[in-house]
């Protein structure tokens, strides 16, 4: 093979990556500009810009002994974020890339797909193939040099006379459709992950901020002991309850029982590795950060630091996210400790199994149960529930969704939140078995939402600022047992704020509330059940 000098391979490699990595980037612009007139000049002119950008980051970081190495990663990487990107509409940013590095296997495998081996056959393979059989042209230190600063000056160029040539093009494109950088393939994907090790990591180490130690429990000794299971739920939908309108019925068995419903409940990200520790977290959405997350205690170490109260956590999700490292943990994904396993799914309501014992191994204490669910995680919705639960048909019988009927999608989402209505009402089930010894009850929020198609987009993570509603505005419920916890709120106060706005950022204040904790940072007005507290 002829050799080929670093400049034209830089050139070369930016035009590949511009018209074929970026087709949910050039897509989106279309929808948002229109194809006809002058945009299709505003359009070749953004493609040349891309070339001129990409050569221009390029050229910096193509030095002899890293040039290879550098594009095997960029093609490989690049590949399947154009995968997600143009299937799913998934935006790689800093928490799709912490969601990411925290998936397990099993749910990795939901994602994999023939067309995802395409990709990756004609995206990564080929190019690197190429990369490996290229012969590079070098020259001397100084005139390897001298030509990287030709082309960052001719790059440099071309950006700004583009720019300028068409700059109330550009203006509006800034200003009106910001979130079209967040496509721009590799670009986007390499400022997130530096942005994510810049949030991620420190060099200091990490020492954990303690909170809430003067918390006590106020509650009169000759009281009954609360009994509160926490279900975190996974992917769950506000609006596809038929509790909050849903036309569909997904609520049969929980709508028999005394349950109240919030459908305006919003989560704190879109993701589950930002929503499940901020949700527990003392810091509200907008002050809330990985890195304050990992270093400051949590409600359950809140709750903990009572003395009185156990807590277990049962994961059937990947983990807690750092948010039980502290307290009684189990895992029960896997048929070793879950006896409710087929065809290595294990189900929800595995979790229930033996939960007496853990009460009973606590008599005379408060105990609080964490359950976090499998729940809705797509994109194998069908993989979620037991056939018997597949009441709505046709369904998705695939994780490439694209490929599926807006229908057989819906279908199959709504079959998961069945089972999870059947999961709830069992927990529900367990804990009026308690109803006179403790005083019970159970709280549901489920860590973010989904998109299932709605305008092209699927699953979650988008950035907050523009992710839809759909996977924001999350399904979230609260049962109050009868016997011993009757006296302690006014169910009927509760229901007249059922239809308020609420936030992940009123779980960790309400969970204090429930336990009659008194500590400097349980905020009352944060407390969703505050003013129905009985006097």
């Amino acid at each position: 093979m002829k050799a080929i000098s670093t400049n034209r391979l830089i050139i070369i490699f930016s035009i590949i990556f511009t018209l074929f990595y970026n087709f949910k980037f050039f897509k989106d612009m279309f929808l948002a500009y229109g194809f006809n007139g002058l945009n299709l000049l505003y359009f070749l002119s953004t493609a040349i810009l891309l070339v001129a950008l990409m050569s221009f980051i390029f050229s910096f970081f193509s030095s002899k002994y890293i040039i290879k190495p550098l594009f095997i990663l960029l093609f490989v990487v690049s590949a399947f974020t154009a995968y997600f990107m143009d299937t799913y509409s998934i935006v790689i940013d800093t928490e799709m890339i912490r969601n990411s590095l925290q998936t397990n296997l099993k749910e990795s495998m939901d994602l994999f797909s023939f067309k995802l081996i395409l990709y990756v056959v004609f995206l990564a393979i080929l190019p690197v193939y190429f990369i490996y059989k290229v012969r590079i042209e070098y020259k001397s230190l100084k005139v390897e040099l001298f030509s990287r600063v030709k082309i960052i000056v001719l790059s440099l160029i071309i950006i700004l006379v583009i720019i300028f040539s068409f700059s109330k093009f550009y203006t509006s494109f800034a200003r009106e459709h910001k979130p079209l950088r967040y496509n721009v393939n590799p670009i986007y994907w390499i400022y997130s992950i530096a942005n994510y090790l810049n949030k991620t990591f420190d060099t200091a180490p990490t020492e954990l901020k303690e909170i809430g130690l003067d918390s006590k429990v106020v509650e009169p000794i000759e009281e009954p002991k609360e009994l509160i299971v926490l279900v975190v739920g996974e992917t769950a939908r506000a609006d596809r309850f038929s509790l909050n309108g849903y036309s569909k019925e997904t609520n049969p068995l929980l709508k028999k029982e005394n349950v109240i419903s919030f459908p305006n409940m919003y989560s704190c990200g879109t993701s589950t590795a930002h929503s499940v520790p901020c949700m527990f977290s003392v810091y509200d959405k907008d002050d809330y950060s990985y890195k304050k997350g990992i270093s400051t205690q949590n409600v359950l170490d809140v709750l903990k630091n009572t003395q009185d109260i156990a807590i277990l956590w049962r994961d059937n999700n990947s983990d807690s996210k750092g948010v039980a490292l502290r307290v009684d943990y189990e895992d029960f994904r896997t048929s070793a400790t879950n006896t409710i396993c087929e065809d290595d799914e294990c189900r929800d309501e595995g979790m229930l199994v033996g939960l007496e014992d853990y009460v009973e191994k606590n008599k005379g204490k408060d105990i609080l149960i964490v359950l976090h669910q499998m729940g809705s995680h797509g994109p194998a919705y069908y993989k979620r529930y037991p056939k018997e639960f597949e009441k709505f048909t046709p369904v998705c019988q695939t994780n490439q969704l694209e490929s599926c009927t807006q229908e057989e999608i819906s279908n199959t989402y709504d079959n998961t939140i069945l089972y999870t209505d059947y999961f709830l009402s069992k927990a529900i089930n367990f804990l009026k078995k308690y109803e006179n010894s403790h005083e019970t009850a159970l709280m549901y929020v489920s860590d973010h939402g989904e998109s299932l198609g709605e305008n092209g987009i699927y699953l979650h993570g988008m950035p907050y600022a523009i992710a839809p509603k759909e996977q924001k505005n999350v399904a979230s419920l609260l049962w109050i047992g009868d016997g011993a916890m009757e006296h302690e709120y006014d169910k009927d106060k509760v229901k007249l704020i059922k239809d308020n706005e609420f936030s992940q950022d009123n779980l960790f204040h309400t969970l204090l509330g429930l336990f009659e904790v008194e500590t400097e940072v349980y905020k009352k007005d944060m407390d969703i059940l505050n003013d129905a507290r009985n006097d």
